[in-house]
């Protein structure tokens, strides 16, 4: 019994070692995402500082985080934060529920593809802004024009990665369920939706991103509220910080949505034994 206790000991050892580093490599990698901004926002500040550049038309980071915080204390950044974020939730929701039940109908049943996928393919090459004055005549210049922009934008995406997820599963492995007698709702629930799983996760994030450069076009639409009105309203104004001060925000908020559907969607994902996971990417 003596002779066990430093074993045990020992033993323990590595296993915390092991899991010191993996707690500091889980920590630094959001830290090393942040050292490219870091380093072009400190030049671009060393540049305007040694007179190179007098910043008018390019503030330096400075200005633009003095910019940020007056809006802030005037309590008009969170309204035109809020205002955005309602536009992109509700857009990025209707866009994603139409996608994902026409990219199943259609990557499920071929007779529904070769009816609806040649339309959605010819809408799908039409510019941005060439629906918004069609949504003003449908919908006015209020707030249902600008949620359809945005959800258009996020449609796309998720009909096209749903499709082809499920076009692209293995043969064999509906021949596997088949051979089980597996009943139509035991297949898409036990094999179809852990195939199509990871690529339609990456659709809800390229249709995120879309969503947000929607919503700068959607807020085009005779907003008074909103991101995309500070954007307009700098160009007005002659601004630049503010202008700026949008865009570093508009990046800010893409960034933590897009990590929010990420770690959403992490829990569902651990099966999977993939190259950049087993990196630790």
């Amino acid at each position: 019994m003596i002779s066990d206790a430093p074993v045990l000991q020992k033993s323990s050892e590595p296993a915390e070692s092991a899991a010191a580093p993996s707690r500091v490599a889980r920590y630094a990698r959001p830290v090393l995402g942040l050292l490219l901004p870091l380093i072009l926002a400190l030049g671009w500040e060393l540049v305007v500082w040694s007179g190179w550049s007098n910043g008018r038309l390019v503030p330096p980071p400075s200005r633009v985080f003095a910019t940020i915080m007056d809006l802030a204390r005037s309590g008009e950044l969170i309204h035109h934060i809020g205002a955005t974020l309602w536009r992109v939730g509700l857009g990025f929701a209707f866009g994603v529920v139409a996608g994902t039940l026409l990219g199943a109908i259609s990557g499920y049943w071929s007779l529904a593809r070769r009816l609806l996928d040649p339309t959605v393919q010819a809408l799908r090459a039409i510019p941005s802004l060439a629906w918004v004055p069609l949504f003003i005549l449908w919908l006015g210049i209020f707030e249902t024009s600008k949620i359809a922009l945005i959800a258009v934008g996020v449609f796309f995406p998720v009909y096209l990665g749903v499709m082809g997820a499920i076009l692209s599963v293995d043969r064999k492995i509906v021949e596997v369920g088949r051979t089980f007698r597996l009943s139509g709702p035991a297949m898409i629930r036990r094999i179809l939706l852990p195939a199509v799983l990871p690529a339609y996760v990456v659709s809800l994030r390229v249709g995120l991103g879309l969503g947000w450069m929607f919503v700068v076009a959607a807020e085009l639409i005779g907003a008074s509220e909103g991101l995309g009105y500070l954007l307009l309203d700098g160009q007005q104004l002659g601004k630049p910080a503010q202008i700026l001060a949008a865009i570093v925000i508009f990046a800010i908020l893409g960034k933590l949505t897009d990590w929010l559907i990420e770690v959403g969607a992490a829990p569902f994902l651990r099966w999977q034994d993939a190259f950049g996971r087993a990196k630790g990417a």
